[in-house]
């Protein structure tokens, strides 16, 4: 049979599709919900050679012709480690294209960090400074990534534009991290233009985080498993030509996979059934008949790139560029290879250069690596571009490539420091153990156990620290110290507190003075593994074994043993050491410069926490942001998420809740980075906060449901502040029951609470604003009263709180009474810098005042109400404030009626809806039908409705709509 007529289908080659019906429905679909609702993800899922680039394929076609931008990359399977090489390979010779474009549309703080990843941005030049505090270029922390993920998230919106863009990724199963971590980051915060990703991977060889991508998406995700072809779907692909029986010989050797049906196919008459059933044995047999030149350019194509330039390639097969040029013409006569545009080259399929790749000699591709690397080297290509080939070709103890790896490996830390963390390894493999490069040796290790924690791998993290502890000497206390500290901090994220505290206990018996200065950080770590226990008496009697200095001290210990000590004291009661302790640290942390916190700056969190807690929210904001700089530039990740989570809290009681929720989101990306469930706890239960107080109730409930099921912590206090934080969130939207049992969970039933005072009295003042909710002013009297008994006059930050709660117990039964507490509350409150609890307690005076029929007093304690909540970004207790006022015939300000109806009313858009149905007669069934859902839903919607509008009843529900100015619901 003549190969060149009676050659197949191609796989990925724009000819007829064949079948695959669904699967087309699937991608249309896509395609519409894109321009309909924005963010769509297409996961398309199969074995080697089903079909799915010529899927994507199609889709490629269909988006064209619909007036989409479509950009297509895809992974390799031998550069698995290059930095976001997916996105690369789909985005850089577009952006290359629109380069100036794109410089003068994108923020510097978007351009920097972009143009770290992408090429065609770095060549635009030197990118101006950008703001103040947005950008840090010597972010090591791991959060650099995000900015980067931000940034690109940005830039897909940009290039989607009004048509739309689809952005094909195939190969994903080959994806480095960076490539991943951003497609977990923009599918959890999609792109609010159409945009379609469209991902395709082998299941077989695909992360857990790649196979559930599609499930995170939602609604917006699309599933497609591509399989292989049926009987008559097979004779389809092969055509005519192919004789019926040599058709049935060539799909059962298949098994119907299109590739392999086509590769056996590509062998003419030979014998189907004498052949190995796999398609890298077809392919060999395809190579093997090409003349030499040929084979030998395909080879060294393949240790080249996957996508090549044939001048490398000639380089690694060491042939004269025109006799290159002439193998070249072959390849693409015979398939092998495809042109991918602007002089460059790719094999047709991954696996047509795997076979290639394999076919070559492992010698051979050896000194095919080592060639490439030094002709990358002559034409000054960076370490980055030249560390793939070096680590191929690299020779034990060859110093020179050492230190190419270890330059690239520091060249990609901020952006891509699972690749960092490669590289480092490679180095260390070619690098001998002896006498001489001992040192370095041990520099290199640090340097790897850091780059494995920030990428997220705290296990391998934790193990090279290990090795680092076996490798130092017995007698070098000051370095085993570190060591073994940094070890159990990375035991501490990975929620393993029982192996942190044996090895800080193993190593400090090995010290033959466990008073020396060396075991001081030791003992500092297990002062903090106490604490987080919440043993607070042990570790008070850790610090009480500690002087406050020494001569033989390092530079910035004195302050780290200050900065723990306000914390225990604080959860002892002794509030007055507690202020005197912060006093002392603030003084030390002053004078010390920058140099000096690095090496400590888990205990400085400590002080910033304890700050917070204590009330002192200027010491201790001004405190968090300093640790998050020093955090940030020496790249210590999991003490910067923690900071994070301590900064949003601190704002959260300031009242400056944007900032607040952008802060503790930042938080959480960090976390999630990092793959530790104690940090991300930290960070979702002050997202959790953050946004139940601004008016999310969707995303604070999200945030706390996910804090808790995490179940990590158990027995912690951070565990249980977790579980408040959810119990707050529910009760602000409009779940007062749930809220409220919630938060007496957390609180251990006050039989043996482990939160923090602050938290409780915290604590009894919402479940009093919950039981005055649900109309049960006994119990929100009880819940007053026993809010007056944890008062500590010693710490006014929280003296507010218990006029407040007064206040609720007091509402229906003496609504004057009510007014007075609350305005006294408002006093307090705003005295110790508390805003938005101040804000809350003044529209509590104004609703006393308006029940009490002071509708002057009403009026003016409503507007103060709503001046400061709305300053603060608690957007559902200004849009209460205002329903409040508007019931007293007062205008409410042209920015407030301006807004959208469901953030004027305080409702979600779904309870919007419920809400305008009810209005308009509506039964629950009625609304239940129209809007899909069950009765039981709209129920529980309209529970919640209530709640929030503060009426009792339907016609209350359409009284609050239809008041002037509220705007009526569509």
């Amino acid at each position: 049979m003549d190969e060149r007529t009676a050659r197949p289908v191609v796989t990925g080659a724009q000819t007829r599709l064949v079948g695959r019906r669904d699967a087309l429905d699937t991608l249309h679909g896509a395609l519409d919900a894109s321009l309909r609702e924005g963010f769509q993800l297409v996961a398309l899922a199969g074995e080697p050679g089903a079909g799915k680039t010529r899927l994507l394929g199609e889709l490629a076609t269909l988006s064209t012709e619909r007036g989409f931008v479509q950009l297509w990359g895809r992974a390799a399977e031998f550069e698995q480690v290059m930095p976001f090489s997916a996105l690369v390979d789909a985005l850089d010779d577009h952006l290359d294209t629109r380069r100036r474009e794109i410089a003068e549309t994108l923020r510097a703080a978007h351009t920097v960090p972009l143009a770290r990843v992408f090429p065609a941005l770095a060549a635009t030049g030197p990118a101006p400074d950008p703001p103040a505090g947005d950008l840090d270029d010597d972010d090591r922390s791991g959060l650099g990534r995000y900015r980067v993920y931000r940034a690109l998230r940005h830039l897909i919106g940009t290039l989607a534009g009004p048509s739309g863009l689809v952005l094909i990724l195939d190969d994903l199963h080959w994806a480095d991290d960076g490539s991943m971590e951003f497609l977990d980051h923009i599918v959890r915060h999609p792109v609010d233009a159409p945009v379609l990703i469209a991902a395709a991977y082998r299941p077989a060889q695909a992360t857990p985080r790649l196979t559930t991508l599609v499930h995170g998406a939602g609604p917006r995700g699309h599933e497609i498993t591509v399989g292989p072809l049926g009987p008559a779907e097979a004779a389809e692909f092969l055509g005519r030509s192919v004789a019926r029986g040599r058709g049935r010989a060539l799909y059962e050797a298949s098994g119907g996979n299109p590739f392999y049906l086509e590769a056996l196919a590509r062998m003419g008459d030979a014998d189907v059934a004498a052949l190995p059933p796999t398609a890298l044995a077809a392919l060999r047999i395809e190579l093997g008949g090409l003349p030499p030149a040929a084979l030998l350019l395909a080879q060294a194509a393949a240790v080249a790139a996957d996508e090549f330039e044939p001048a490398i390639a000639a380089v690694a097969g060491e042939m004269p560029l025109p006799a290159a040029l002439t193998a070249l013409d072959t390849l693409v006569e015979r398939d092998i290879t495809r042109s991918a545009g602007s002089g460059r080259f790719r094999f047709r399929h991954p696996l047509v250069r795997q076979a290639a790749y394999e076919s070559a000699a492992p010698g051979w591709r050896l000194g095919a690596h080592a060639r490439i690397a030094a002709y990358l080297a002559g034409l000054g290509a960076p370490a980055t571009a030249r560390a793939h080939h070096v680590e191929q070709s690299g020779s034990f103890g060859d110093r020179r490539s050492v230190d190419v790896l270890v330059e690239a490996a520091r060249t990609v830390i901020t952006h891509a420091p699972a690749t960092s963390a490669h590289w480092l390894r490679a180095a260390l493999r070619l690098m001998p153990d002896d006498h001489d490069s001992r040192e370095d040796r041990l520099a290199l290790l640090l340097e790897l156990s850091w780059a494995q924690g920030v990428s997220g791998r705290l296990a391998e993290g934790r193990d090279t620290a290990r090795e680092l502890l076996r490798l130092l000497p017995e007698d070098d206390y000051r370095r085993r110290g570190r060591a073994a500290r940094v070890c159990a901090l990375m035991e501490r994220q990975l929620d393993r507190p029982h192996e942190a505290r044996a090895l800080l206990l193993d190593e400090l018996s090995r010290m033959p003075n466990p008073r020396a200065a060396e075991a001081v950080p030791l003992r500092m770590r297990l002062v903090a593994e106490s604490m987080m226990r919440v043993d607070f008496r042990a570790a008070q009697a850790v610090l009480d074994l500690m002087p406050d200095s020494a001569d033989d001290w390092e530079p910035g210990l004195a302050v780290a043993v200050a900065a723990l000590r306000p914390m225990p004291a604080f959860a002892a009661g002794r509030a007055e050491d507690a202020l005197r302790s912060a006093e002392t640290a603030d003084r030390l942390l002053a004078a010390a410069p920058d140099e000096h916190l690095s090496e400590w700056l888990d205990a400085v969190a400590w002080l910033c926490w304890a700050e917070s807690y204590l009330g002192r929210y200027g010491d201790a904001l001004r405190h968090f942001d300093r640790a998050a700089a020093v955090a940030r530039s020496t790249g210590q990740s999991y003490i910067l998420t923690n900071l994070l989570a301590g900064r949003a809290k601190t704002l959260v009681a300031l009242g400056r809740l944007d900032e607040a929720t952008v802060t503790a989101e930042e938080s959480v990306e960090g976390a999630r980075l990092l793959d530790s469930g104690q940090q991300l706890v930290f960070a979702l239960t002050q997202l959790c906060l953050a946004a139940t107080w601004s008016g999310g109730d969707e995303t604070a409930v999200l945030a706390g449901d996910e804090a808790v099921r995490r179940g990590v912590g158990g027995g912690e206090v951070w565990e249980a502040t977790a579980r408040f934080a959810r119990g707050q969130a529910l009760i602000n939207a409009g779940r007062p029951e749930e809220g409220a049992e919630a938060v007496l969970d957390a609180c251990d039933r006050f039989e043996s609470p482990k939160l923090d005072r602050g938290t409780l009295l915290q604590a009894c003042e919402s479940l009093a604003w919950a039981a005055a909710l649900r109309g049960e002013d006994v119990q929100a009297s009880a819940w007053a009263e026993r809010t007056a008994r944890l008062d500590d006059p010693r710490l006014p930050a929280f003296a507010g709180l218990v006029p407040l709660a007064r206040a609720h117990g007091l509402r229906r039964a003496q609504s004057a009474d009510s007014a007075a507490a609350a305005e006294e509350a408002a006093g307090l409150l705003t005295g110790c810098e508390r805003r938005l609890d101040a804000g809350r307690a003044m529209l509590a005076a104004g609703l006393a005042h308006q029940e009490a029929a002071q509708r002057s007093r009403a009026r003016d304690c409503l507007r103060a109400a709503a001046e400061i909540l709305e300053s603060c970004g608690a957007r559902s207790l200004t849009a209460r404030a205002h329903r409040a006022l508007r019931r007293l015939g007062v205008r409410v300000p042209s920015a407030a009626t301006s807004a959208a109806p469901s953030a004027v009313l305080g409702l979600s858009p779904r309870e919007l809806e419920v809400a305008g149905l009810v209005a308009q007669g509506l039964t629950n069934q009625q609304v239940a039908q129209r809007l899909f859902l069950s009765v039981r839903t709209v129920e529980t919607h309209l529970s919640r409705i209530f709640a929030k509008l503060e009426v009792s009843s339907r016609v209350g529900v359409a009284t609050a709509l239809n008041a002037p100015g509220e705007g009526r619901a569509r």
